[in-house]
């Protein structure tokens, strides 16, 4: 059957494409048995030459729905390049039937899917997977138990463990969670059972029970490539995911995206990545060599590490009084700020790893700006500063008189020679009962370049609504000298 004319349309405007090897057909609304009698839904996609045993296959197994730039973006784009495509509809989603329970039924419907495929007469035997977000983890589901016709992954934008996910440190990942479900919600109309994140928080409750699916990584020999940004909300993961695949069957990609502009602003270059990737572990002749290649910041481009993490010298930063932050420790320890919550008015959130429209990098002036925001500023740098792993923070706090149901927000920014401070990172945790006396912020990794007359800013506030959820209780801490951040620098 011939493409539909909104496909064609979609797949033109898509930018960074290699030209089409092919033409393409496809056959619409085919229904495909799992084990439990439920059909689902799934579109197949494939070149319109050659005999149908000469191309290997890609499976994408999708809640999102089949349509338009789905179609266009992994159906058309892969089988015009000699793949047959079959872009599925999960339980429960989008005309699929059964009762969509997320995180529960990937692996037996993956499997089951495979047992279909094999019974197709163009499956030659040679399965690929590729897919981002929700999809990449219905394929680590399937990846727990490989089938062994799974010749190669592309896990873009992937995530593993949904409570980690929703739960930053026991901080509620309260905008994440609302946009998560709001998708979910607009598929096409169809039973489901969605039970809010929110009223499970602790990792241990039986809801979460087999969800974290880190484990498919260890020994896994399926060629894997990993593509993530340094905005992607779920880019630990990412890097967790990797750092547990075998050696010499992966490879890792981190661009400067966020989880949702990786598939329009670095639409080309993910599927220049994903394509050499497939085709060399399933068409041959020489599958690519295991790479390891991220951004450098928004401008400085692209570099290749040996090694993730690189290695790296740890340089600590240190907050002083009036708002100073200085490479010298301090003499002694002092009061340098005090970080005051108030639940009625919370502390916003600006732009950062979400799901948000307006995540990534953003210019933190406003922000900066409040009273319940302490900022302590660098000199201007001398030479270049490179930053590449993960950041840590410790804040030393003054001792409290009251138990603590709390938040605490650290960022790194960049603050360029107009005064914009652009967020670099960030990360925050939960503080309960007596103040401990250091606080432990853990935060995520990065690649950033800081440019010779740029600053080095450091951010300390009581959250960041409605990123994440706001705290109930209004407080304050007394940040002492003694602070540090600890920046890998390369």
């Amino acid at each position: 059957m011939k493409l539909p004319v909104s496909t064609r349309i979609a797949r033109r405007i898509l930018r960074g494409m290699p030209a089409p090897r092919v033409g393409v057909s496809y056959e619409p609304g085919l229904r495909i048995p799992m084990a439990d009698g439920v059909e689902l839904l799934a579109d197949h996609y494939f070149p319109d030459s050659g005999t149908p045993q000469d191309f290997p296959t890609l499976l994408v197994r999708s809640p999102y729905g089949r349509g338009l730039r789905w179609a266009a973006l992994y159906g058309v784009a892969f089988a015009e390049q000699g793949f047959h495509v079959l872009l599925q509809s999960t339980r429960g989603t989008a005309g699929s039937g059964g009762v969509f329970q997320p995180w529960r039924d990937d692996g037996p419907d993956g499997r089951s899917t495979v047992a279909w495929l094999r019974r197709q007469p163009w499956f030659d035997g040679r399965l690929g997977l590729v897919g981002p977000s929700a999809v990449a983890y219905a394929h680590w589901a399937l990846a727990a138990d490989p089938p062994p016709e799974l010749k190669a992954m592309v896990m873009q934008m992937p995530l593993h463990n949904p409570h980690g996910l929703f739960h930053r440190s026991g901080v509620f990942a309260l905008d994440d969670a609302l946009i998560a479900t709001t998708m979910v919600k607009t598929q096409l109309p169809g039973p489901r059972r969605f039970h809010g994140a929110a009223s499970h928080p602790v990792p241990t409750d039986g809801y979460w029970q087999g969800t974290d699916l880190l484990d498919a990584a260890d020994h896994l020999t399926v060629p894997t490539l990993v593509l993530s940004g340094w905005a992607d909300v779920a880019l630990d993961q990412a890097l967790q995911q990797y750092g547990r695949l075998p050696a010499g069957h992966r490879s890792l990609l981190i661009g400067p995206w966020t989880h949702t502009s990786a598939l329009r602003k670095g639409a080309g270059r993910i599927f220049a990545e994903s394509l050499a990737w497939l085709r060399g572990h399933l068409t041959g002749p020489a599958p690519p060599q295991e790479r390891i290649r991220v951004a450098v910041g928004r401008t400085t481009g692209w570099r290749d590490l040996t090694a993730w993490p690189p290695a790296a010298i740890p340089l600590s930063w240190y907050p002083h009084p009036g708002g100073a932050l200085s490479r010298e420790p301090p003499q002694k320890e002092v009061a340098v700020g005090v970080v005051r919550y108030d639940p009625d008015d919370p502390t916003p959130s600006v732009g950062g790893n979400s799901l948000a429209q307006k995540s990534g990098v953003q210019n933190n002036k406003s922000l900066e700006e409040r009273e319940d925001v302490l900022v302590f500023t660098g000199p201007p740098l001398t030479e270049a500063t490179e930053v590449i792993g993960a950041v840590a923070a410790e804040i030393l706090v003054g001792p409290g008189a009251e138990p603590l149901a709390a938040t605490l927000f650290v960022r790194l920014c960049d603050v360029d020679e107009r005064g914009r401070s652009w967020n670099v990172c960030d990360g925050i945790t939960r503080v309960t009962g007596p103040p401990p006396r250091a606080i432990t912020v853990p935060m995520s990794s990065t690649a950033h370049r800081f440019l010779p007359g740029h600053r080095l800013r450091v951010q300390i506030s009581g959250g960041a609504h409605p990123r994440f959820a706001a705290g109930r209780q209004a407080f304050r801490l007394d940040v002492r000298s003694g602070s540090v951040i600890v920046l890998p620098a390369v």
